[in-house]
């Protein structure tokens, strides 16, 4: 007898929450913060952070 999935999992181990809280987390689409351009600059308490849209297609954000 085979056991469900959930079942094989170290029953000690607590729960990941990753999944639970993605649940509330607000989806912003990268179109939203681009606005076509390539590079966004992003404010966050005193420092800028650069989010940039490479050539392939990945996001990549600097200090």
């Amino acid at each position: 007898m085979t056991m469900p999935a959930d079942e094989h999992r170290d029953q000690s181990q607590p729960q990941d929450m990753t999944t639970d809280r993605a649940i509330d987390l607000r989806i912003v689409d990268s179109n939203e913060l681009l606005r076509g351009d390539r590079e966004v600059l992003i404010r966050h308490s005193d420092q800028i952070y650069r989010l940039r849209l490479t050539k392939s297609g990945k996001l990549i954000l600097q200090k």
